[in-house]
């Protein structure tokens, strides 16, 4: 008999069901950060999907550590702002990111360290992440796009 209250990502249940479509996630950028830091030691969750609700704000950055997945430590973080959800839905793992159509990277993992104040979202950026984080604005568009459709 299996257990109802089992963890479906350590007990690798969750591997059996695939996301074969979704609605993008749309949000603004409500706050510009600049800044790394090194050692940070956030906690990257094993779930490899999250919801948003609409109105919700969530914090993002990039890792710049090389071996990070979920469940695992990010200590390197470059921080890039905070994000209001226009449009709510699932972020998953894999999602490729847009900042005002341009490719800024893909959603690494979650962070729960501030919640319920707020969810973080890292993200594994592109080699041009750097360049695109620069015209970064506050109400610069952000798109969470299935992994695949972009």
């Amino acid at each position: 008999m299996i257990d109802i209250m089992t963890e479906p990502y350590k007990s690798g249940m969750a591997g059996a069901v695939k996301f074969v479509a979704k609605c993008p996630v749309m949000a603004t950028v409500v706050v510009v950060l600049k800044g790394t830091i090194k050692n940070r030691g956030l906690s990257l969750i094993a779930p490899h999907s999250r919801c948003v609700r609409e109105k919700e704000i969530f914090e993002f950055m990039v890792a710049e550590d090389e071996d990070a997945a979920p469940g695992s430590a990010v200590n390197n973080v470059r921080y890039l702002g905070f994000a209001e959800v226009t449009t709510g839905g699932s972020l998953l793992v894999g999602d490729g990111v847009l900042l005002d159509g341009r490719m800024l990277g893909r959603v690494l993992g979650f962070d729960e360290t501030h919640m319920p104040n707020h969810q973080n979202v890292v993200l594994r950026g592109t080699p041009d992440a750097p360049a695109v984080e620069e015209g970064m604005m506050v109400n610069s568009i952000l798109e969470f796009h299935l992994e695949g459709d972009v």
